[in-house]
């Protein structure tokens, strides 16, 4: 079918919009990435700044820095100016409601030093214990970035890490990748003094929960993919696996009001990205099909109780964990892939075919 003249300018107008505004938005972040190379001595350029094909770059970890090191330069070592700029980078790369995701988790690290500083000074913890825990280096401190290429050529990109947080970008001409994006919390709920009750990712755990409640009892036994809560998500950075089979309920098999709770859990990990990244992302995520995504679940429907979701779609996955230790569930990790195209792999393949090399 032929579309009228008026329909097919609007939609050329949009799709022009977008890429410009896509183009715009990578140029923000170069120029950001930029300033802050800028103000780094040979020292500090020797920690911050690596080769495109340095293999740090296609890692990722969320465990605290004591168990295992992180490339780059960490806050700790950046000068106040330089930690300005820094939050620039993560500022302007992330929607308002992801940049505040991330530094939450960022300051989470300090609660949990002080956390286990109260309960080591009224001896509800051992000296053995104590020394465990001040070794795995907890802190606000101890995020890393490190940028890999040079932003002003065509193919660069940068990683911001640590304990519970792993965002990462990839610039390939006028293409964006910002998966693998990994965020957690411990704990999910503070428990105590003036932070009692904060929940930094309380939404992506209340949806999933509403989502599977609202389901009949023949659909959430349908959806229950297993009773064995993981210890942590499926596809976590050192097990090695990957989730190939569709497991649970296909949307197609959901209410109108059931789709639209799955939408905005997708929602909350995509639209993290700044606004017109987001939409692209969620214009393929929608294009692919809501009908084809699947949503299966592990343990019981109760937020006190260790408990796991997936959402899986033709093009991207998403993995919610909640576990902890001693039957408790107050530890989430969290994480959102693009299929086929994390840290770029997609966009660099047709980059390399088309350029000489």
């Amino acid at each position: 079918m032929k579309l009228p003249q008026s329909i097919l300018v609007l939609f050329l107008s949009l799709t022009f919009a977008r890429a410009d505004a896509q183009a715009g938005y990578n140029e923000e972040i170069k120029q950001s990435a930029i300033r802050f190379i800028n103000t780094l001595d040979p020292a500090q350029k020797k920690l911050a700044l690596l080769s495109f094909e340095d293999t740090a770059r296609t890692k990722w970890n969320n465990l605290p820095v004591g168990l295992r090191p992180r490339a780059g330069i960490n806050i700790g070592k950046m000068t106040d100016d330089q930690r300005k700029l820094f939050h620039r980078i993560l500022s302007v790369s992330l929607s308002s409601q992801g940049y505040l995701k991330a530094t939450s988790i960022l300051h989470l690290d300090n609660l949990l030093n002080l956390y286990y500083d109260s309960m080591y000074y009224r001896k509800a913890i051992s000296d053995t214990m104590y020394k465990f825990l001040q070794d795995l280096q907890w802190s606000h401190r101890n995020f890393y970035l490190a940028i890999f290429g040079n932003p002003t050529g065509p193919v660069w990109g940068y990683k911001v890490e640590g304990h519970h947080l792993s965002v990462n970008f990839t610039f390939v001409n006028d293409k964006l990748s910002v998966t693998p994006f990994f965020i957690g919390t411990d704990p999910a709920e503070y428990p105590n003094s003036e932070y009692a009750g904060w929940r930094v990712l309380g939404q992506e755990e209340d949806l999933g929960i509403k989502l599977m409640s609202s389901l009949s009892p023949a659909l959430q036994e349908k959806a229950t993919i297993s009773k064995q809560v993981p210890a942590d998500i499926i596809t976590g950075a050192e097990s090695g696996k990957r989730l190939i089979d569709y497991q649970g309920i296909k949307g197609a098999e959901m209410s109108k009001e059931q789709k639209a709770i799955a939408l905005y859990i997708i929602r909350e990990f995509v639209f993290n990205m700044e606004y017109e990244k987001a939409l692209i992302e969620y214009d393929k995520i929608i294009k692919a099909g809501v009908d084809k995504i699947y949503f299966g679940w592990i343990g019981p429907v109760e937020e006190t109780k260790p408990h796991y979701y997936v959402l899986n779609g033709p093009t991207f996955l998403i993995e919610f964990d909640n576990n902890g230790f001693m039957g408790n569930a107050n530890h989430i990790h969290a994480i959102w892939r693009e299929k086929g195209n994390e840290y770029g792999e997609d966009v660099l393949k047709k980059h390399y075919m088309s350029e000489k090399h």
